[in-house]
């Protein structure tokens, strides 16, 4: 089911000022656009239950190279730059077994 790759784990949280509605939108397309990246494998949000704002975001590409080239894509520097959420923090990490 999964193999090896670079799986990244994201927390981010939309900023006090912005709609919650409309960040939760914009995230459902920025996944949506992730998804359909050489390269990435799967992109899911997940929004805590307790805090709204906080989302969580798992990753997985084929390398290092596809992960490199999410952030050139149109629709990342478009997502960066709506400036919705700030990174709380980041980790890249991969499968303890060599594949599932």
């Amino acid at each position: 089911m999964f193999k090896q790759g670079l799986f990244i784990t994201a927390e981010l949280h939309i900023k006090p000022d912005v709609d919650l509605d409309n960040a939760i939108s914009a995230i459902h397309q920025f996944c949506d656009e992730m998804n359909n990246e050489p390269g990435c494998s799967f992109a899911l949000a997940l929004q805590d239950q307790k805090e709204p704002r906080k989302i969580i975001f798992w990753e997985r590409y084929e390398d290092h190279a596809a992960f490199e080239q999410h952030f050139q894509a149109d629709h990342t520097q478009r997502f960066i730059a709506a400036g919705l959420t700030d990174l709380v923090q980041a980790f890249e990490s991969k499968l303890l077994i060599k594949e599932l």
